[in-house]
């Protein structure tokens, strides 16, 4: 049997409710604002209660509020709606994402009123940067992994010419992680590696990423404009911290690590492959040389030949 117009609008509103979304409008003459009960409750805010839009627009963090005047301004001048998410707080101060979709009403040629949906996303958002974190993350060490590695290195193209204060490439390499695994089993190899990481993550709090490339690699992109001297003693700072020995049930591990890196000067063409494969050339020098130690390209490499396999390809 067909509804009544009261138990349509009933069950319309139990819908909107369930999907946290709720139906606004705005009068562009006094900007006196009309909310249904699902916005009031997205905002924090006791439904019916008295709502002035300057106080609303200061919960909204500062980039999404610039990016939502712009939206509006632009809807309000040509017409062109726009849907957008939004960071904001509630009144309890509470972080929520909102999908905030707007519209204009004319009247004789003249905007009057602005209207739309605004709907809590905020298991939304969670969900997909959860996935994003498993798709970038390493799982035995929590750092970024090879492929965030990659779109983080293939980002120096863009300091061409600028003052970006890019510091240093570095490549870690776990010393002999296959004996330790021989004979003390994978357990006590993957805690080494996870010692390791977090031993990087304290000496380069400061680090544009710290990531595992490969089974015992670690690679590190610094930015620091403190110059050639203060980068090479923060490396060797932490190469002495990476030789501390390990302690994994009961059992003291001798562990080490070598180093190679590229100091990356600002205002120079960057190419990653070759940044890359710069400390990847130190690297090898530095196992070369006895490992537990540390090698800059250019310096104590000779300039040895710079291609072994597993250069990454930036993305």
């Amino acid at each position: 049997m067909p509804l009544s117009d009261a138990e349509a609008r009933r069950l319309y509103d139990q819908a909107a409710l369930m999907a946290c979304i709720g139906a606004w409008e705005c009068r562009l003459a006094d900007t006196q604002l009309s909310w249904t009960d699902g916005i009031y409750d997205l905002f924090g805010l006791a439904r019916g209660s008295a709502i002035h839009r300057s106080s609303i627009v200061d919960l909204y963090h500062d980039e999404s509020r610039a990016e939502m005047e712009r939206l509006r301004k632009r809807l309000i001048a040509s017409g062109q709606g726009f849907v957008m998410d939004a960071r904001i707080r509630t009144t309890a101060g509470a972080e929520r994402w909102m999908r905030l979709s707007a519209s204009v009403t004319h009247e004789h040629g003249r905007p009057v009123r602005i209207h739309g949906a605004k709907q809590d996303i905020t298991g939304e958002k969670d969900m997909w940067m959860g996935l994003r974190r498993l798709a970038y993350s390493d799982p035995l060490t929590g750092l970024a992994n090879r492929r965030a590695f990659e779109m983080q290195l293939s980002d120096l193209r863009r300091h061409t010419g600028d003052a970006c204060a890019l510091g240093a490439l570095a490549i870690i390499d776990l010393d002999n992680l296959k004996p330790i695994n021989d004979r003390f089993g994978h357990a006590a190899g993957d805690e080494c590696l996870r010692q390791i990481a977090m031993r990087l993550e304290t000496s380069f709090s400061d680090a544009a990423i710290i990531a595992r490339i490969g089974g015992d690699e670690f690679g590190l992109l610094l930015c620091s404009a403190a110059g050639r001297p203060y980068l090479l003693h923060r490396l060797e700072q932490a190469q002495q911290a990476l030789a501390r020995p390990v302690t994994w049930r009961d059992t003291s591990i001798a562990v080490s690590a070598s180093i190679g890196a590229t100091i990356l000067r600002p205002g120079l063409l960057h190419d990653p492959e070759r940044r890359f494969a710069e400390a990847d050339s130190a690297l090898y020098v530095a196992k070369a040389a006895g490992r537990n130690c540390l090698r800059l390209f250019g310096e104590a490499t000779g300039d040895v030949a710079m291609a072994r396999s597993g250069v990454p390809r930036a993305s």
